[in-house]
C-alpha cells in the first residue's frame, strides 16, 4: 500500500531494533493452533485515489443537513455557525492543546477556558462556572448529585417534561447510589405545579426542571424555584443557551445550579457528538461543584495569569472527597462555544433567539390550520412545538424524507400517551420557503 510510508528497509530497521530477524519470528510466541492459516478475507488493495473515491461514495449514502432540511430538535439543533468559529478553533495552538496541568506552558488554553467560564456565568446569571462537562445529560446528573451532597438529603424530584435521554442518564448515575426519584407528570406541555407542590417534602434534596422543556414549552421556573426553596431543597435548571438570549436567566430567577447542552453555541451536529455540558452555580457552592475551574491570578512580577484553581476529582484528591469521577473537560468544544459567543455578542444571541421565536410561531400557526393536524398545548414555546398528527408519525417521516426534509421527532417512542404526536424544531436557519414546503408536504 503505497500511501503507508514503511519501506522494506524501515521494516528491517525496526525488526533489528526489536532483536528479531523477521515478522514471522516476531509472532513466534503465538501457538500454531491459534494462528490464522489462510489469507485475510478482505478485498484487493486500492490506490489512494481509488480509496478516497470509495469512501466518498460511502459518505454520500448518509443524509445530512447540507442536503436535507432539518426540522428535528430534541436536544441537538441546526443553528448557523459563523465561519470565524471553525477558523479559530482549527488553529494548531488550540486544536492540538492538551490538559493544562503546567500553567506556565498553557496560558493560552487556560485563558480561553477562563473566558468560557465568564461567558457562561453572564449567560446563566450565575456566579461561577466549571470548565465544562461531557454533555448536557451528564451535567444534569452531576448537578442532582451535587445538590444531594449540599442538602444532605436523598430524594430527587424531576419533571417528566425533561429530555427523556437526560433522565435515562440520571438513572444510570443513580444505579449504584439508590437515591429515590419522584417523577412529576406534565399538564398542557409543562410541569404540573400542583403535583410538584405535593411531591416536595423535607426529604427532597433537589427539584430538576428544564427551561424550555423537551416539548419546547417555557416553564414557570420562578414559581417552581420558590416551591423548592420553601422546603429547603435546591433548584437545578436545565436550559437551552440560545433561549437565554430572550428569556430571563435562571440565576436571575433564583436557581441554585444551571446546566445544559452547549451544542447550539456554534458546535456542528456531528452525528451526536462530541458535545459540551455547561455547569454553573453560586460561589458559596464552588467547592461542591464537579469538574475543574480555571482561575485568574498574578505571577511573582504582578502580571496577569491563569491556573487550574479547583480539581475536585479522585485523580487529584482522596476518593471519598471527590465530587465526580469525570476526568476531563471538553476544552476544544468549550473554545468553540466561546468563539461563537464572542462573535455573536449579546445582541447577536438576542437576534438569533428572536428569529427562532418568530419562525416557530409562523410554522406552528400554519401547521395548526391544516386539516387533521392540531396543536395540543397552549403553553408558550421556544424553537420547538408538539403537533398531533392524523396518521402515524412514521408515515409522515417517510414522506418528508422522500422530499428531503428531516423531522419531526416521534414522541410516542418516549411518551406512550403521545402516540401520533411529532415534535418539530424551527431555528433561525429555516427560511419561509422551507417552512412552506414542510407545510405543503404535511397537507398531502
Amino acid at each position: 500500500m503505497e500511501y503507508i510510508p514503511n519501506t522494506a528497509n524501515d521494516q528491517k530497521e525496526m525488526l533489528n531494533t526489536i532483536g528479531v530477524s523477521s515478522v514471522e519470528e516476531l509472532f513466534s510466541n503465538i501457538p500454531p493452533d491459534l494462528r490464522l492459516k489462510r489469507d485475510l478475507n478482505i478485498p484487493d488493495e486500492l490506490s489512494e485515489f481509488e480509496l478516497l473515491k470509495y469512501v466518498s461514495t460511502l459518505g454520500g449514502m448518509n443524509a445530512h443537513t447540507g442536503e436535507y432540511v432539518p426540522f428535528l430538535g430534541g436536544g441537538a439543533y441546526d443553528h448557523f455557525i459563523p465561519s470565524v468559529v471553525p477558523h479559530i478553533v482549527s488553529r494548531s495552538e488550540f486544536y492540538t492543546a492538551y490538559t493544562p496541568y503546567q500553567a506556565e506552558m498553557s496560558q493560552g488554553v487556560l485563558q480561553t477556558i477562563y473566558e468560557y467560564q465568564t461567558m457562561i456565568c453572564e449567560l446563566t446569571g450565575m456566579e461561577v462556572s466549571n470548565a465544562s462537562m461531557y454533555d448536557g445529560a451528564s451535567a444534569m446528573a452531576e448537578a442532582a448529585l451535587m445538590a444531594a451532597r449540599i442538602t444532605k438529603r436523598d430524594e430527587i424530584v424531576i419533571s417528566s417534561a425533561i429530555n427523556p435521554r437526560y433522565r435515562k442518564v440520571l438513572n444510570t448515575y443513580l444505579f449504584g447510589i439508590k437515591l429515590p426519584v419522584k417523577t412529576i407528570e406534565w399538564n398542557n406541555g409543562i410541569t404540573d405545579i400542583e403535583r410538584l407542590s405535593r411531591a416536595i417534602s423535607d426529604k427532597t434534596a433537589v427539584v430538576v426542571i428544564q427551561y424550555p422543556n423537551f416539548f419546547g414549552c417555557v416553564e414557570d421556573i420562578k414559581t417552581i424555584i420558590e416551591l423548592a426553596h420553601r422546603s429547603g431543597a435546591l433548584a437545578v435548571i436545565v436550559t437551552d443557551p440560545i433561549a437565554l438570549g430572550l428569556l430571563k436567566s435562571p440565576g436571575e430567577l433564583g436557581a441554585d445550579i444551571v446546566v445544559g447542552e452547549g451544542q447550539p453555541l456554534g458546535i456542528p451536529l456531528n452525528y451526536g457528538g462530541p458535545y459540551l455540558g455547561f455547569f454553573a452555580t453560586k460561589m458559596e457552592q464552588v467547592r461542591k461543584m464537579p469538574g475543574r475551574i480555571v482561575g485568574a491570578t498574578v505571577d511573582a512580577e504582578g502580571k496577569s495569569g491563569y491556573c487550574l484553581t479547583f480539581q475536585t476529582r479522585e485523580q487529584h484528591i482522596k476518593r471519598e472527597r471527590a465530587t465526580s469521577n469525570i476526568c476531563t473537560n471538553e476544552a476544544l468544544v468549550a473554545l468553540t462555544a466561546t468563539v461563537y459567543m464572542a462573535a455573536m455578542g449579546k445582541q447577536g444571541l438576542r437576534d438569533v433567539a428572536n428569529l427562532c421565536v418568530q419562525k416557530t410561531a409562523y410554522a406552528k400557526q400554519r401547521i395548526g390550520e391544516l386539516k387533521g393536524y392540531s396543536i395540543p398545548f397552549t403553553s408558550p414555546v421556544f424553537k420547538e412545538f408538539v403537533v398531533k398528527t392524523p396518521v402515524s408519525p412514521k408515515k409522515i417521516q417517510e414522506k418528508l424524507i422522500s422530499e428531503k426534509i428531516l423531522g419531526g421527532l416521534d414522541l410516542g417512542a418516549y411518551y406512550p400517551e403521545l402516540e401520533n404526536h411529532l415534535l418539530f424544531c424551527v431555528t433561525e436557519k429555516r427560511t419561509r420557503e422551507e417552512i412552506d414546503r414542510l407545510i405543503a408536504v404535511l397537507r398531502k
